[in-house]
């Protein structure tokens, strides 16, 4: 009689747990929860306000300056120069008598005058704009490799996010496992507190042994420690999130649950051409081989003359005998015609980047597909580990069944009932750490892919 009305309660603790585990599966709050944050919601977030994202987008921005920075050098550049200062010394200039001739036998000068430069403060101002001309053709190459750069500055940007999609996957996964964890061993601690008040009734009656009694509380403060060290997990795990998030680590959230087990993915070819046309890395390399083509063609510009057109503008300050306001147009030509094959060595240089470069692009669609066929592996590994895992769950409910109805009908003891119970706890953990690592494991092929 003792053990049906043990059992019965046992059956009302299951029931309980069953129905706590059905309102979190329909995504129903419980009492006292915190708000629930889907995936998707904490991925949008993390693309917002996450900070090294947003770092990385910012360096998009100060690419396009600098891309609008090297198309000024086009326009004609304009300096001015001003030079003032006093003389230390007193510069004359000295014309002897009779310098500049004679006129009608009379000399024009008859004799020695001396004329000081300036009295005070002199010096002078100059102007000069410059237009180039043979140079725009390296200004063009320069602006083009700008351009470049802020293309792969939009890649690093891309793979960022991808990389932090992931990450929030990963740890979104982590926190709903050690939520699902804690809810277990939650219902656990009450089936064991259930055990051990029916039990204390039995021990009274001397039904059962005082050992019995002592194994079933050993197992309810393992249990409560478990919660213990599942709350202190979750609260880390929760804090990571936040951060991977930017917002504030305290802010309280309560995870959806996600489907058990997804379709079955693409095909290998498929998804390894999905990744050769979506990886940022790719893309990047790429982008590398065309700037150090560009740095090619700009070593090789430098045997181009600098020439342009300019106009001079001099104004001597405080001067009394030097010309005033002279104003001159011109062209302007600047060429280093013996450099010692520097420019000849500059571009063999350049020419070997070039083939790193191309040698770099094929490393990394190398690596990339490896990368995609070790995903893709793992991942086909971690949906049969689960099947097998949910197998074994099924299994330990079912022989869970078997043993309580034996134990009604004194065909088992307490002890069976007990060692039933944690196997089928230990079933459970290893179901949740298979779709955990399922789910890891589809996060990473996705991220393999070039996806977010």
């Amino acid at each position: 009689m003792m053990q049906a009305r043990y059992t019965k309660a046992l059956g009302w603790t299951v029931a309980g747990a069953a129905l706590m585990a059905g309102m979190l599966l329909l995504g129903e709050e419980l009492p006292g929860d915190a708000p629930v944050l889907s995936l998707s919601q904490a991925i949008q977030v993390a693309m917002e306000n996450n900070r090294p994202v947003n770092i990385a987008k910012l360096d998009i921005v100060k690419s396009n300056w600098a891309v609008a920075e090297t198309k000024t050098k086009r326009f004609p550049a304009i300096s001015t120069y001003l030079f003032a200062s006093g003389d230390i010394t007193s510069p004359t200039f000295n014309f002897p008598a009779e310098l500049f001739g004679k006129v009608n036998g009379v000399p024009v000068q008859s004799q020695n005058v001396q004329l000081s430069l300036s009295h005070g403060i002199t010096g002078y101002a100059s102007a000069q704009v410059a237009q180039p001309l043979s140079q725009l053709y390296q200004i063009h190459l320069a602006i083009r490799e700008q351009q470049l750069s802020a293309d792969l500055s939009s890649e690093q940007y891309k793979g960022k996010r991808q990389s932090l999609a992931a990450d929030v996957k990963q740890a979104y996964y982590a926190v709903l496992q050690t939520e699902s964890s804690l809810d277990a061993a939650q219902a656990l601690v009450k089936q064991y507190e259930e055990t051990d008040r029916v039990v204390l009734q039995y021990v009274a009656q001397e039904s059962v042994l005082k050992s019995d009694s002592l194994q079933v509380k050993a197992k309810l403060a393992q249990a409560r420690y478990q919660i213990i060290q599942s709350r202190d997990t979750l609260d880390t795990q929760k804090e990571h999130l936040n951060e991977l998030l930017g917002r504030d680590l305290d802010i309280p959230f309560r995870t959806e649950p996600v489907p058990p087990i997804s379709p079955a993915e693409m095909d290998l070819k498929v998804a390894r051409q999905t990744a050769l046309e979506q990886r940022p890395e790719i893309k990047e390399a790429a982008i590398d081989v065309s700037r150090a083509n560009y740095d090619k063609k700009l070593a090789k510009a430098k045997y181009i003359p600098d020439v342009g057109a300019a106009i001079h503008y001099l104004d001597p300050i405080n001067t009394e005998i030097l010309p005033q306001n002279i104003l001159s147009a011109g062209v302007e030509l600047k060429w280093d015609p013996f450099d010692w094959g520097g420019r000849r060595d500059e571009v063999q240089q350049k020419d070997v980047s070039l083939q790193q470069s191309h040698y770099q692009l094929q490393e990394t669609q190398a690596q990339v597909l490896l990368d995609v066929d070790n995903n893709f592996r793992k991942l086909e590994e971690s949906r049969s580990l689960l099947e097998v895992a949910q197998a074994g769950r099924d299994a330990a409910n079912e022989k869970m069944r078997e043993v309580s109805d034996q134990f009604k009908h004194s065909a088992v003891l307490l002890r069976d009932v007990l060692e039933q119970q944690a196997a089928v706890a230990n079933a459970d953990h290893d179901y949740e750490q298979s779709l955990l690592s399922f789910w890891n494991a589809k996060a990473l092929f996705e991220k393999a892919l070039g996806e977010e």
